[in-house]
């Protein structure tokens, strides 16, 4: 008896243990991660998608919470010290898996300025073409809920990849949806920072 009791107790002490193990590697790599995806995926494809901004959209970017416990992330783009637009990623479900794209919105009259794929597992050759310029421009200047012409939409899917065009299209409806939830917030948050600086400007003028 007293054999069996040992035995449950170092069990319990190894299965105690082991979670605490598992729960720090998983926060202690939470961190390093998403710096390895602002860096190498999110960051080039707002570039991208923002060609002409006066500020630092993956620097000053800001965590918004969606529902059920998840955060996205909402990086702004300004020009001549307004916000003009904004990029979220968003996700749907291509042929290989899941396609990332990043969209880019026009937050003055709603329509999408460009859109870049972050992420893939589509047939070379074929469903991997999403990733080109001649499909991508179609987005540009569309209402931030788009579809495929199949679908009574205005965007032309990829001959033989109608899968990973939809799953494209799904990808910026998931963002624009997450977008149309979030403008009033966004507005806000950046309106009143806009306006914070400006103030901090006087300020410090009249300091000066």
């Amino acid at each position: 008896m007293k054999s069996i009791i040992k035995m449950v107790s170092v069990l319990s002490v190894l299965c105690a243990v082991a979670g605490f193990v598992l729960s720090y590697l998983k926060i202690s790599t939470v961190t390093p991660i998403e710096n390895q995806l602002l860096t190498y995926v999110q960051g080039p494809a707002i570039l991208n998608v923002f060609k002409d901004v006066d500020n630092e959209p993956i620097r000053e970017r800001k965590s918004f919470a969606v529902g059920d416990g998840k955060n996205i992330n909402v990086f702004p783009a300004i020009k001549d010290g307004k916000l003009f637009g904004v990029a979220i990623e968003g996700f749907g479900q291509g042929f290989g898996g899941d396609i990332g794209v990043m969209v880019g919105f026009n937050v003055n009259d709603d329509t999408l300025v460009n859109i870049d794929i972050t992420t893939h597992k589509e047939t070379p050759g074929l469903g991997s073409r999403v990733s080109e310029d001649s499909f991508k421009k179609q987005f540009i200047g569309k209402p931030y809920a788009v579809a495929l012409k199949s679908q009574g939409g205005e965007i032309d899917a990829i001959s033989g990849a109608t899968v990973s065009s939809n799953g494209t299209v799904l990808a910026i409806n998931d963002a624009g949806n997450q977008y149309k939830t979030l403008k009033e917030e966004i507005i806000k948050t950046w309106n009143s920072g806009a306006k914070n600086e400006f103030l901090q400007g006087i300020h410090q003028r009249a300091v000066e």
